[in-house]
């Protein structure tokens, strides 16, 4: 709607995980060198965490579009709500081992080391990532992630488990300690800092085809300040603040916009819930 009016080529602040919009702050860039050094130098296992909307998300399609070919398989978990039967049926599938549902689990545990054995043999690593891994339910699914493991050929995993999750995740690792021990390579991604939400905007502006500046200063400090820094809350304010300036037929973005975005969304008073 607003695009053409503020001479854009494709909307800059969407919600989804587009790896060519990746804005790579220093925690984002550890973020991606940990996972990249886990995978390749065959570590076994990772955790990364960071809070809601922070960009978990889209670091790990970057990630996993980085082991795009012939040598890893790759399955990716996204609702990670089931049992320890359920997810290992879905984690077998998604290697290639077909569909077994209602299968005991001796079975499953067959199936799943057979599929190891046969990418070891055709010289492929296997990867499991679990994105919103928080969202575990049962303890036993985890279990069923730390016994995965245990699949090694002698001083090398043959398998390589990476969990996705928010803040929440690393408090239910402390009732797991078995589990946490496997997970020595961790990172939080921090959200980003004043310097970096301005970098942030101009680069999804520069992406988007924008030839000419379209917030200016003090509207930029404001989006920091009333998204403390979450890429998500960034790219909301930031967009509803293209509408509105298009509505308003606007030259530029200035605070007057963003104050009014951010009534009109409510989050004085988000803002002020969390610090209560």
């Amino acid at each position: 709607m607003y695009t053409t009016y503020w001479q854009l080529k494709e909307k800059p602040f969407e919600l989804s995980p587009d790896p060519r919009y990746i804005y790579y702050s220093k925690s984002h860039e550890e973020a991606l060198t940990k996972l990249i050094y886990t995978v390749r130098d065959l570590k076994g296992a990772m955790l990364l965490t960071g809070l809601y909307g922070c960009g978990k998300t889209a670091i790990s399609r970057v990630f996993l579009n980085e082991l795009m070919g012939s040598k890893y398989e790759i399955a990716l978990i996204t609702n990670p709500r089931l049992s320890a039967n359920e997810l290992l049926t879905e984690v077998i599938y998604q290697l290639g081992g077909g569909l077994h549902e209602g299968k005991a689990k001796g079975e499953l545990l067959r199936l799943f080391n057979e599929i190891l054995f046969s990418n070891l043999n055709l010289k492929k690593e296997t990867i499991l990532v679990i994105d919103e891994a928080q969202a575990i339910e049962k303890i036993e699914t985890f279990e069923e992630l730390r016994l995965l493991l245990n699949f090694q050929q002698n001083d090398r995993f043959l398998i390589t488990l990476i969990l996705i999750g928010q803040d929440e995740l690393r408090r239910r690792l402390k009732e797991l300690p078995q589990l946490r021990q496997r997970l020595i390579i961790q990172h939080h991604i921090d959200p980003l800092g004043e310097h970096d939400v301005q970098e942030y905007i101009e680069h999804r502006l520069k992406i988007a085809g924008a030839a000419r500046k379209i917030f200016d200063p003090q509207a930029k400090n404001l989006i920091y300040r009333y998204s403390s820094g979450i890429p998500r809350l960034i790219n909301g304010i930031a967009d509803m603040a293209l509408l509105e300036g298009f509505s308003q037929n606007k030259e530029m973005i200035d605070e007057e916009i963003i104050l009014k975005v951010v009534k009109d969304s409510d989050l004085q008073s988000i803002r002020l819930g969390e610090k209560n």
